[in-house]
C-alpha cells in the first residue's frame, strides 16, 4: 500500500463539514481529480469514487442527527458502516458515545479515518474486512450514510441491517433519496437541506433524511 496518509494530506485539504461544521475533515474540492489520482497511486484503473475524500449528503444529515441529538448514542457501542472519511463516527464520538468502529473496504479509508480522528481530537477503531461476509457486530447502534446506490448492493446491506436490528441493535440510516432506498420498514426521524456540489448530486441543496430501521 502506498503512503496513503501522505498521499491524502497532499491531495485534499483540512475544511469545515458544510452540514456539521463543529466536524472538520480532509477533503477534496473536486471529484475528477482526486479520483484519477488515486487510481494512480494505486496503479488501476476502474476503481469506485473515492468516497472518503468527501462528506455525501446522507452521512452529513446523519452526522447532524447525532450531534443534535447526542442522546441517542451518548454511552453506546457504535458502527459507522461504509464510514468514508469517518465523518458519522467522528459525530458519534463527539456526541459522547463510549466507542466507535469505523468499517469500509476501500484501501485508503483506515488513513482517512485515522487522519480526521486527529483532526476533531476523537479516538476511533477501523476495520477494512467486508462485514457484510459475517453476523452484523455486537454494537448497540449502527449507522449507515449512504448505502443505497446500487440495487444489488443495497438489497445485501439492508438484509444485513434487519439481521442487526432482529438481534436488538438499533440501526440508523441516512440518506438523500437514492434510488433504491427502501419506501417502508423504516421510521422518519429528520430531513435536513444539505450543501453539496453539483459535481457530486444533482443539486447544490440536497434534501437528505435520517431514518430508524
Amino acid at each position: 500500500m502506498p503512503d496513503a496518509p501522505a498521499f491524502i494530506r497532499d491531495n485534499t485539504r483540512l475544511q469545515p463539514v458544510p452540514h456539521a461544521p463543529e466536524i472538520s475533515l480532509w477533503l477534496a474540492d473536486e471529484i475528477t481529480p482526486i479520483w484519477r489520482l488515486t487510481e494512480e497511486e494505486l496503479g488501476e484503473l476502474g476503481l469506485p469514487p473515492p468516497f472518503w475524500a468527501f462528506a455525501w449528503a446522507g452521512g452529513q444529515a446523519l452526522a447532524r442527527w447525532l450531534l443534535d441529538n447526542p442522546g441517542e448514542v451518548a454511552g453506546q457501542r457504535v458502527l459507522d458502516f461504509a464510514t468514508g472519511s469517518g465523518l458519522v463516527g467522528v459525530a458519534a464520538m463527539k456526541a459522547g458515545a463510549a466507542s466507535a468502529l469505523c468499517a469500509d473496504i476501500d484501501p485508503f479509508c483506515e488513513a482517512a479515518v485515522t487522519l480526521n480522528a486527529g483532526a476533531n481530537a476523537v479516538d476511533l477503531t477501523f476495520t477494512g474486512l467486508n462485514l457484510l461476509d459475517t453476523p452484523p457486530p455486537d454494537v448497540d447502534v449502527i449507522c449507515a450514510g449512504d448505502v443505497c446506490y446500487e440495487k444489488p448492493m443495497t438489497e445485501r446491506v439492508l438484509a444485513w441491517l434487519q439481521a442487526a436490528k432482529a438481534h436488538g441493535t438499533r440501526v440508523l440510516i441516512g440518506d438523500p433519496g437514492r434510488t433504491y432506498f427502501p419506501r417502508e420498514g423504516l421510521t422518519f426521524l429528520a430531513e435536513y437541506r444539505v450543501p453539496t456540489t453539483r459535481e457530486l448530486e444533482d443539486q447544490e441543496i440536497k434534501r437528505a433524511a435520517v431514518w430508524a430501521l
